[in-house]
């Protein structure tokens, strides 16, 4: 069969969440850039709970939004309700959330995809990856011109994709992000099905192909509700959930939020609900051996909740509403695998679900993923040249954390292909920057969600200041747009503006920035009592800023004050090269796990799990003095 040749620079495999973002921002970086995906009709699929944000997770579609993605701006457009969480805590802990008209923003995605310049969607099925291999220009020999680069030994680079029919898409970097189609098999009861999600199904030989370059694969599981028709649900016995009054975009390019929001609605199981589940557990997978690989320990099945807390009567079920032009319903909070006509009788005992009808059946799925310490803080593989894994593929779980990592492993492959530095971000200056460090540091043991208390710098890291922090390294690296540029510079002046009449007016004696200080005084007090403060042209979301800061200015600069004494001792770099078995001060345990990861700097060696103060003072010694271990006694520190 003659083969079909394409040429292009980038190649992303998979358009979900990851995908989207990955394809959007390497083709606006000039890279000429092809999104394969086994169906034109899935780009952006919501494939689980039909909502962007949430905990933490808002805070990440944030700073999406901030470098120049657009999980944000999509949500904005298609959103159906819009919720701040946590309002009643501290502003570390407010986190937008918004539920989506799935189809809504599945198409609005899309569209996106057709409408950039550079960049081509198609309709494949990837078979395999194309490698060449041999000896190439040891990158990790050279003097490290780049902050983090981190370019290991690599005996082999990416230079193609070869799909089903005969095709081959030539390029010089390709980013992998399959979600959860590796080897996928849907479980619901004791009935298996090959495929990724409902509808639709598995890719089967991109996992050889991957264990053939010699990546490790493991298997991971996730879960999903039962959805029902809408119209068969009785609405006036349930709490109803409506959104905000005041409903706050994600995008810093939305101004407001136009569309009407539809409500959620509240239920809950029952004693008697529990009591099915219990007396049904050997028919539920995760438990009869038939799923025997680890799911997500923060969002767990019905089962696992019902076994877990069974002092517990009853658990939440959040009835969701999937679209404006559907009655289906998603039932948030029954994620489940149980057998069909479990699945029936648990719905119709759940208070106002009585005569409730079942339009999808909730399943589990098992697939494959690659532990992510196979990887590089740029999401490039240590194995493979110019080849980059983003998404669950990685061992996540959500689709924010996937668009993340797709968004910052698009930037990097197209900085790597212009031969620019690499943007790779500290922990202290993002969530993303929490995200990626983990994963490739710390691997993972369950599937990964993003939480606040993973951030140790929440305090900085909010999500109304995002665009201050990372809009100008998006601007630096060209993914910024002027007009967004110009809106940010106006914030960045409103603010300036706003804080130079605090520090200089003063009221009774005190200036107005001492005054806002106090717990009981906001913004609008000081605009009642002083014109200057009334007439100053300030947007709502500047004044947020500044209430923020100057409340919590003490807590503010003590973290500011940690992270420079931190960066001071952390930010040791380490050369890509470095041999680690060439210490024999270190335990063996520290050169094995070191020699695996190889972290880029001292902080990251210290965030590695199993590694002691001990093993660091050793490392950071001969990093900075090597000549004074040189002969020492080979005896363990």
């Amino acid at each position: 069969m003659p083969t079909s040749h394409y040429d292009y620079d980038i190649a992303v495999i998979g358009a979900g969440h990851a995908g989207c973002e990955a394809a959007l921002a390497a083709a606006r970086l000039g890279a000429r850039t092809v999104l394969l995906t086994m169906n034109c009709d899935s780009v952006g699929q919501m494939s689980c709970n039909p909502a962007i944000g949430g905990v933490a997770k808002g805070q990440i579609v944030r700073e999406i939004d901030a470098l120049g993605g657009e999980m944000g701006r999509v949500i904005d457009a298609t959103g159906l309700q819009f919720r701040m969480l946590n309002r009643s805590k501290g502003a570390a802990m407010h986190s937008p959330r918004a539920q989506a008209d799935k189809k809504a923003y599945q198409f609005e995605m899309k569209r996106r995809i057709e409408d950039q310049p550079g960049l081509t969607l198609r309709q494949e099925t990837v078979e395999g990856l194309i490698v060449e291999r041999g000896e190439l220009r040891d990158e990790s020999q050279r003097e490290d011109e780049f902050l983090n680069a981190q370019h290991s030994t690599l005996n082999a680079r990416i230079t193609g994709v070869a799909v089903r029919g005969g095709g081959v898409y030539r390029c010089r970097a390709v980013i992998v992000t399959t979600g959860t189609f590796l080897q996928a098999i849907m479980h619901t009861g004791e009935a298996k099905t090959a495929g990724g999600r409902a509808g639709d199904g598995t890719v089967a030989t991109m996992s050889d192909s991957l264990r053939e370059l010699g990546f490790e694969l493991q298997r991971f599981k996730t879960g999903t509700p039962c959805r029902l028709n809408g119209r068969t649900i009785d609405y006036s016995v349930l709490e109803e959930q409506p959104g905000d009054a005041d409903p706050q975009p994600f995008s810093f390019l939305t101004d407001r939020i136009e569309q009407s929001q539809l409500p959620c609605w509240l239920t809950e199981t029952n004693p008697h609900v529990h009591a099915l589940i219990r007396a049904n557990l050997h028919r539920a997978p995760m438990y009869s051996g038939q799923i025997q690989s680890t799911g997500p320990r923060y969002c767990p099945s019905i089962e696992d909740k019902v076994v877990r807390f069974a002092e517990k009567d009853s658990h939440h079920i959040f009835l969701e509403p999937e679209g404006r032009n559907t009655w289906e319903i998603y039932c948030n909070g029954i994620s489940t695998s149980l057998p069909r006509d479990v699945q029936d009788e648990l719905i119709r005992s759940v208070r106002g679900l009585e005569r409730a009808e079942i339009m999808r059946y909730g399943y589990a799925v098992e697939y494959d993923f690659a532990p992510p310490t196979q990887l590089q803080s740029t999401l490039e593989t240590k194995r493979v040249a110019g080849l980059y894994f983003a998404g669950q593929i990685n061992g996540t779980t959500g689709y924010e954390e996937a668009a993340g990592q797709g968004l910052m492993a698009g930037i990097n492959a197209a900085l790597k292909l212009k031969e620019e530095p690499p943007l790779i971000i500290d922990r202290s200056q993002a969530y993303l920057g929490v995200l990626i460090d983990d994963l490739v540091t710390r691997g993972v043991d369950e599937p990964y969600r993003m939480f606040t208390s993973r951030a140790e710098y929440r305090l900085l890291l909010r999500q109304d200041n995002a665009d201050r922090r990372l809009t100008p390294l998006g601007r630096r690296i060209g993914l910024v747009t002027d007009e967004r540029w110009r809106r940010f510079e106006q914030h960045e002046a409103e603010i300036a503006a706003a804080n130079h009449l605090l520090s200089r007016e003063r009221h009774e004696g005190p200036t107005l920035e001492e005054w806002l200080r106090r717990p009981e005084v906001d913004w609008s007090w000081l605009a009642e009592r002083l014109s200057v403060v009334a007439e100053l042209t300030i947007t709502d979301r500047a004044r947020e800023q500044v209430e923020i800061e100057v409340k919590y200015a003490g807590y503010i600069r003590r973290q500011s004050l940690e992270i420079e004494k931190h960066q001071k001792t952390q930010s040791i770099r380490i050369p890509a090269a470095f041999d680690y078995h060439g210490i024999p001060q270190l335990r063996r345990e520290a050169r094995e796990k070191l020699a695996k990861v190889k972290p880029a700097d001292l902080g990251q060696a210290g965030r590695i799990s199993g590694i002691t103060p001990s093993d660091l003072t050793v490392l950071m010694l001969y990093l900075r003095e090597p000549e004074r271990l040189t002969g020492a006694s080979s005896a363990p520190v």
